[in-house]
């Protein structure tokens, strides 16, 4: 635990006992397990906040339409060749 071995631990636990005395140690134990619970009601009651005010999809009509692209870049671009000519569609519509 922590890189500490049984014996250090021990001897920090009594160092802890001779400082706050025995009295005073299931003080502050209570106190501790009082401020968690009051931490955890709140986190929960925050938590449950949020989902009450949290939109639901359904509600909100989530669905996302798309359509198909009409035109692209690559349509209308010219086509030449690699000696620089024109496709034979385009020899075509310059000839009508």
């Amino acid at each position: 635990m922590f890189g500490m071995g049984h014996w250090e631990i021990l001897i920090i636990l009594v160092i802890i006992l001779l400082v706050f005395g025995a009295k005073r140690i299931p003080e502050m134990a209570q106190g501790l397990g009082k401020g968690i619970r009051e931490f955890r009601t709140a986190m929960r009651d925050v938590q449950d906040e949020m989902d009450i005010n949290a939109p639901k999809p359904d509600a909100q009509g989530s669905k996302i339409e798309t359509s198909a692209p009409t035109d692209s870049v690559a349509q209308n671009a010219p086509n030449h060749g690699a000696d620089g000519e024109n496709s034979a569609e385009q020899r075509a519509e310059k000839q009508a």
